[in-house]
């Protein structure tokens, strides 16, 4: 009876190494394939990142060939150019391309870039554009040139006083 309790405490001490190894073993199977598919979220992930850069670039490439169609309607007035024009920025619009928003505006260094300042009663207020600008997902690929008004540092000085003397007037 000895003999077979032996064999039977023999065979346990064989049996848990082995079952030590085969855990240890489905644990890095299990890490392995966690790692792998986690490999294979951030490729796709940089695939679509890859592709809106490349998307980007192509479409600020054609925007120069825009602004040359828009100042040729301009002077010739045809409709088969506002056709092409409109077929130009109806596919734009599908890429997500959208105009950033501009003469009347508040300047916005983020969107825009000032060209030219001129004296003018609204502060801070675009003028004039000289070249529209576009974002594509809130991403600007092309800041609008502007100029923006800014009022003589005279007539600012004298805001400022006023403002102080009435600001005096509440103490």
């Amino acid at each position: 009876m000895s003999k077979i309790k032996k064999t039977a405490s023999d065979n346990q001490q064989k049996r848990k190494p082995e079952e030590e190894r085969t855990q240890q073993l489905e644990e890095q199977v299990k890490r392995a394939l966690a790692d792998y598919q986690n490999l294979e979220r951030r490729i796709e992930e940089e695939r679509k990142i890859l592709s809106q850069l490349s998307c980007a670039i192509l479409i600020e490439k054609f925007l120069p060939i825009l602004d040359n169609l828009e100042n040729a309607q301009k002077h010739l007035n045809d409709q088969g150019l506002e056709m092409v024009i409109r077929q130009f920025k109806d596919v734009l619009s599908q890429e997500g391309v959208e105009e950033i928003p501009t003469e009347g505006s508040h300047f916005d260094p983020k969107f825009h870039e000032a060209i030219e300042v001129t004296e003018g009663p609204n502060e801070g207020r675009i003028v004039k554009v000289a070249r529209k600008g576009y974002k594509i997902n809130n991403k600007v690929i092309r800041p609008a040139q502007v100029t923006v008004a800014r009022q003589k540092a005279e007539r600012k000085l004298e805001e400022k006083a006023e403002k102080a003397k009435d600001f005096g007037d509440y103490m």
